[in-house]
């Protein structure tokens, strides 16, 4: 997903966990958050709803390899821009990051 994205010419960084990323300098330059709903200690579900309860608005992208229609629904109506199950169809992933920076116009929450 990482080369994916790069080779669209976005500038992208990873993180091995929500922890690492939440404890990063790069959240409050991250213009859209792509992340698993399925990661160790905190998923992306709980990811999102700590970004929102602190504040920081960020278009969130998530992916799951065990698509729920109740989550994802509710994800949706809690503003995630876009709920993907893999195998991720590329174009598909594009598309949804092209409109999650399109909406995109708050400034970010500090730190």
């Amino acid at each position: 997903m990482r080369r994916l994205l790069k080779s669209h010419g976005y500038i992208v960084a990873g993180f091995p966990s929500a922890a690492e990323f939440l404890a990063s300098t790069q959240l409050s330059l991250t213009a859209c958050l792509v992340a698993d709903i399925q990661m160790p200690a905190m998923t992306g579900v709980e990811l999102y709803k700590h970004l929102i309860g602190e504040g920081c608005v960020i278009p969130t992208i998530l992916i799951t390899a065990y698509p729920d229609d109740g989550v994802r629904r509710h994800m949706l109506r809690l503003g995630v821009c876009c709920y993907l199950h893999k195998p991720l169809d590329e174009a598909a992933l594009i598309d949804c990051l092209r409109c999650a920076l399109a909406r995109d116009k708050t400034p970010r929450a500090a730190p």
